[in-house]
């Protein structure tokens, strides 16, 4: 296949890869649609009907570009956050702003030190600007603190990652042990603490604003992907020290952000009514999701997110084999990547019928293994 002759070595040394494979792929692959969507960690519940409305009463002013400074959004933030707008800075998802951080700090063969497995965006993102990446393997299906503060001083990493609660298994930390890590941390390493999943935890496991807002290396990421509902609206913040978070302003596109996706953020952190349904709905379903992978002999592990991993004993390839299995069913979930965690499946929280296809398809690809 015929290429341009003058990328840089960077780019043709990498491979052609997507951090993840979506259903619509998997559905164009297999030629079989996906009936029940519970693999993206995507809130099936959707955003509240309140944003809806707002979405549609501002639909007719798509016209027009989104406010460049992100006042209105970002001042909302502040307020429900106990901070100051200086504090945050807005970006198309978490997803985005991990590529501007990785792009604030890394140059060339910099060492970057994140957990073996940990969130693969993350690792695209440093392999793009040609970090290099420093993992340390997970402890008791939780990231290892010590590990990667050892590994951080070691390599004098001037970049870590750090999710709690985590995907892909959804283990947590203490506030406490989070923030004695970011204050161990050298002042010249930079800590990305990803919260995506921070309004599902429990209560105790999220450091209070207050607990780190005046460290310059720690930059917090949060998202309305999740809890919020609004994937599709591709709208994630950063929460930092104000001469920390300035710095995006000089690299961040500054039209990135949709207008109604917006509009539809401060409509959703206006409805914190709603918020706290959605999560009665997320623990409920974990709950169920944990029956059935044990009435199946299967092993539910402790969940703070929107989704359950699932040991399903041996190795990879079995849990390969069940992700392929429901698949055959239209059921889509996925699987860590990297061994042990891939002995686990993992499925997102879901509405009942969802659920009710997952708990009827399991056994039927169970017995053909």
């Amino acid at each position: 296949m015929t290429a341009f002759s003058r990328f840089t070595p960077l780019i043709s040394a990498l491979p052609s890869t997507v951090p993840f494979v979506g259903p619509e792929a998997i559905e164009r692959q297999r030629g079989r649609p996906v009936l029940a969507r519970i693999g993206a960690n995507e809130s099936g519940f959707g955003p509240a009907p309140s944003v809806l409305a707002a979405i549609a009463a501002r639909s007719g002013e798509i016209w027009k570009y989104n406010d460049p400074e992100n006042h209105a959004l970002k001042a909302a933030l502040a307020t429900h956050l106990g901070t100051a707008s200086a504090n945050i800075a807005v970006g198309e998802g978490v997803d985005s702003l991990l590529g501007l951080i990785v792009r604030l700090v890394i140059e060339p063969g910099m060492p970057v030190v994140t957990s073996l497995g940990g969130y693969p965006t993350f690792n695209f993102h440093v392999n793009g600007f040609g970090g290099r990446l420093v993992t340390v393997p997970y402890v008791d299906d939780r990231e290892d603190i010590d590990g990667l503060l050892a590994a951080v001083k070691r390599e004098n990493a001037p970049l870590v990652y750090f999710a709690n609660p985590d995907n892909p298994m959804g283990s947590w930390w203490d506030a406490a042990s989070i923030t004695a890590f970011a204050r161990a941390l050298p002042e010249t390493t930079l800590l990305v603490l990803d919260e995506a999943y921070c309004e599902t935890a429990p209560a105790g496991s999220t450091p209070p604003i207050s607990d780190l807002i005046d460290l310059p290396n720690v930059i917090r990421t949060r998202t309305f992907s999740k809890a919020y509902g609004l994937a599709g609206a591709r709208v994630g913040y950063a929460i930092g020290t104000p001469g920390t978070v300035s710095a995006f302003d000089k690299i961040r596109n500054h039209f990135g952000m949709a207008r109604l996706s917006t509009e539809a953020a401060l409509a959703a952190l206006a409805d914190q009514t709603y918020l706290a349904e959605v999560l009665g709905r997320i623990s409920a379903a974990r709950d169920r999701i944990s029956a059935i992978a044990r009435a199946n002999g299967l092993d539910p592990l402790p969940s703070a997110t929107n989704f359950v991993a699932i040991d399903c004993g041996g190795d990879g390839i079995r849990a390969r084999a069940i992700v392929d299995g429901l698949m055959e069913h239209g059921i889509f979930i996925r699987m860590p990547g990297v061994a042990p965690l891939n002995r686990c499946i993992r499925v997102s929280a879901g509405l009942a019928a969802d659920l009710d296809l997952f708990e009827e398809s399991l056994p039927k690809v169970l017995k053909t293994l």
